[in-house]
């Protein structure tokens, strides 16, 4: 493919709109949470777009979506590209999706052009990425990549306690495209989840690493009473543990963020959740991050620390229900090298810089080589309405994943 091959700016951005109409919410975000009506709509949406780019469509046991462009040899691995199309509750209108239309511009690209790579290349949307509506997040590829079973996926639940499964069926979008399958390697381009780029006005990242991160969910038992009756100093609260450990979380996050250390509590459930009674069961969700593994285990021994002392604090019991972790040295060196040949050859500046987000390639890159491409997201402002990129400083990184992926196919 010639050097001068660029991607249809107006085209690819007018997809990108065209997403951001389906689960619109009022301030300019969106909310397409996984499994949803919205999110069908944009399935149903992009299917008809791969359709009419003559791609063969097929969905896996977990829904998500694979579009296919032969080769000139379909008998080789598939060289893949995608992320989500999937959307936080309160998100916003590129997280993910730019990766998965950018995808489809390459093909549309190749169409134009007439070019044929050796190898077929593949789309793919990722169902439930974000953990919004089930957690954790990137259930599907993390059962692609057999992190998880199929059946304990199948039973996560939401907080209306519908299961995945449930979800999937109402959809009626589960195939028997198989797990696990062979992919040459994999692709994926994202908005940055940062600012660096935008600092710099550097319009390409290329992604080395993977920030260790440790998700932590933990279970308080208190005992309910009656909040007008109970005596102070007998009182066994779920809520007040909970409370103790958002903050103590929060002071973590603050000691350590002179390195970059991150600290979260993303989530408190209580029950029953009045204002009459003394909260007998709570969780928190809890998070910790740095670039270095031994500092992030650090952090994760102070965490444990501040679970049991909000534990007691609250007067309650406690239980660690669930602990995932991401990160590291992720990301394949060739394919890392190809991208930076890829920027330097098409005359573009990048950075090489850490992912402080997890994503789908995580996952994937523990099967085949995997590499992520960045570009520019506004003031690093994401999973917000907020959230803000344009077509300018998004086409640096297209064009990036279509040289990379035909020079990849190619091979």
């Amino acid at each position: 493919m010639d050097l001068t091959a660029r991607v249809n700016g107006s085209r690819f951005w007018g997809t990108v709109e065209r997403s951001a109409e389906i689960g619109a919410t009022s301030d300019g975000g969106l909310d397409r949470q996984t499994l949803t009506p919205a999110d069908k709509q944009m399935r149903d949406l992009f299917v008809g777009w791969c359709a009419d780019a003559g791609l063969e469509i097929s969905t896996d046991p977990l829904g998500s979506i694979f579009a296919r462009r032969a080769g000139r040899d379909n008998n080789l691995p598939p060289v893949v590209m995608g992320s989500h199309l999937d959307s936080q509750e309160n998100g916003g209108r590129y997280d993910g999706i730019l990766g998965v239309l950018a995808a489809l511009e390459v093909i549309r690209t190749l169409n134009d052009i007439g070019h044929i790579t050796r190898r077929p290349l593949e789309i793919v949307n990722w169902t439930n990425e974000e953990g919004c509506r089930f957690s954790p997040p990137m259930l599907a590829s993390g059962c692609f990549a057999d992190a998880y079973s199929i059946d304990w996926v199948y039973q996560r639940q939401d907080q209306a306690g519908t299961t995945f499964k449930q979800a999937l069926d109402a959809l009626d979008i589960a195939g028997t495209a198989p797990l696990g399958r062979k992919f040459d390697c994999y692709f994926e381009l994202h908005i940055e989840q940062g600012s660096r780029l935008d600092d710099t006005g550097v319009k390409v990242g290329v992604v080395t690493h993977g920030y260790h991160s440790n998700r932590v969910v933990v279970q308080f038992f208190g005992e309910a009473g009656h909040t007008g009756t109970a005596p102070m100093g007998t009182r066994r609260s779920a809520m007040v543990a909970a409370a103790h450990l958002a903050v103590k979380l929060d002071q973590i996050g603050l000691r350590f963020s002179d390195t970059g250390g991150m600290a979260t509590a993303g989530q408190i459930l209580a029950l029953p959740n009045r204002a009459g009674v003394i909260t007998p069961w709570s969780q928190v969700v809890c998070d910790v991050r740095h670039d270095d593994m031994g500092t992030e285990q650090e952090m994760l021994r102070e965490l444990e620390q501040a679970i049991e002392e909000a534990a007691a604090l609250g007067r309650c019991q406690f239980k660690i229900v669930d602990n995932w972790k991401w990160g590291g040295e992720l990301f394949d060196g060739g394919l890392v090298d190809l991208i930076k040949t890829s920027c330097e050859k098409l005359d573009f500046p990048y950075l090489t810089l850490p992912s402080l987000a997890a994503h789908d390639a995580y996952f994937v890159a523990s099967t085949c080589p995997a590499a992520m491409i960045f570009t520019p997201c506004r003031a690093g402002v994401t999973h917000n309405p907020n959230e803000f990129t344009t077509c300018e400083d998004s086409l640096p990184g297209v064009n990036v994943l279509l040289h990379s992926a035909v020079r990849r196919a190619d091979r």
